[in-house]
């Protein structure tokens, strides 16, 4: 893979129930199960995929707190090199109409939807 641009979907295997402090979100409750983060690099995509999949990190993100916890592993990552925000946006629009989310995770920088996470199964 190149180091390039575009979005990415993070595959979440959360493998009991969590109440995790989240930054500025506080606590948050979430049930076991499979759950999907949609997020974006405008460079070094490739790095920014690696930098998820280690458990240890400083805490920069909302994901961050996830993807450091022994409870969280992350089973597959489907990507779309060169796409934009934009697409990032409209893709967790369309995943927040049909899925449960957590409000306001990793969304500070998207006007559309306030969410980036969501519980599929």
């Amino acid at each position: 893979m190149e180091q390039n641009k575009g979005i990415y979907i993070l595959f979440l295997i959360i493998t009991k129930d969590l109440e995790i402090r989240i930054g500025s979100l506080g606590e948050v409750k979430l049930n076991k199960g499979l759950y999907l983060y949609v997020g974006s690099a405008q460079k070094n995509l490739q790095k920014r995929i690696e930098r998820h999949l280690k458990k240890e990190k400083k805490t920069f993100w909302h994901i961050d707190y996830l993807t450091k916890n022994e409870s969280v592993e992350i089973i597959s990552v489907a990507l779309i090199q060169n796409a934009t925000k934009e697409t990032e946006s409209n893709i967790a629009c369309k995943l927040m109409k049909r899925f449960p989310f957590v409000k306001n995770f990793g969304a500070s920088d998207d006007k559309k939807c306030n969410t980036h996470l969501f519980r599929i199964l």
